[in-house]
């Protein structure tokens, strides 16, 4: 992973337009090519572009360089195309570590029960769905519950007691490299959680992923009620 701090601004182009102003940020940039803004405050990045996409650093035009930018940064999406343009006026810090293998995310009690109970209960997702298996296993981590699609494919599931927008981005990043596999696609993706925030139900659906709001209570059979569908 590489770390940067820097003066930048960033420009955002493709399904929407949209603009960062100058200001310092840490910029990061992961082994699977992930860029990510972050500010000072709050968890979730400003703006990001995640794999496949590429990063080219070029000159400055004359423009650019009479207003002190010393690099523009290019990251291009492979599939969509859509870009970011980042104009680096200062690099305060910059360094890059090898983290290794990471374990994942230990679920806890909440949270691997709902995900045991959606095995057992896979028609809260699609009636005629069957499981294939928990827990299976990608280059990047295990996908919940993978799903047969009675259409034809396959269909990914991310279980969370609280989804937000990182969950909905760890579920694109599974359905990215489950889609290369000819044996699995296509695979559509399903974020389940007992709530689900407002902005990663947009997102969701900018990413084609369906939202399931869980009924935790009912699932164990403690009350009635269905899942809700968004």
């Amino acid at each position: 992973m590489r770390l940067i701090v820097a003066r930048c601004s960033v420009d955002y182009s493709g399904r929407l337009n949209t603009h960062l102003p100058l200001a310092t940020r840490l910029i990061m940039i992961k082994a699977d090519g992930t860029v990510a803004f972050h500010r000072d405050i709050q968890h979730a990045p400003l703006n990001w572009m995640s794999p496949p996409c590429t990063l080219t650093v070029e000159q400055p035009d004359a423009e650019s360089a009479s207003a002190g930018v010393i690099e523009h940064w290019r990251v291009t999406h492979a599939k969509t195309g859509d870009a970011l343009l980042v104009r680096i006026y200062d690099v305060l810090h910059d360094s890059a570590h090898e983290l290794g293998v990471d374990p994942g995310l230990q679920k806890d009690g909440v949270e691997a029960d709902l995900q045991r109970l959606l095995a057992e209960q896979v028609d809260v997702i699609d009636p005629h769905a069957t499981l294939v298996r928990r827990e299976f296993p990608t280059a990047i981590g295990p996908v919940d519950l993978l799903l047969r699609n009675p259409d034809g494919g396959t269909i990914a599931v991310e279980v969370k007691r609280r989804g937000d927008i990182d969950g909905v981005e760890q579920l694109t990043r599974y359905l990215e490299l489950l889609n290369r596999d000819p044996h699995l696609a296509p695979v559509a993706g399903v974020f389940a959680a007992q709530e689900i925030k407002p902005q990663a139900k947009v997102l969701a659906g900018d990413r084609g992923i369906r939202c399931v709001t869980l009924d935790y209570e009912g699932m164990k059979g403690t009350e009635s009620g269905a899942p809700r569908l968004f």
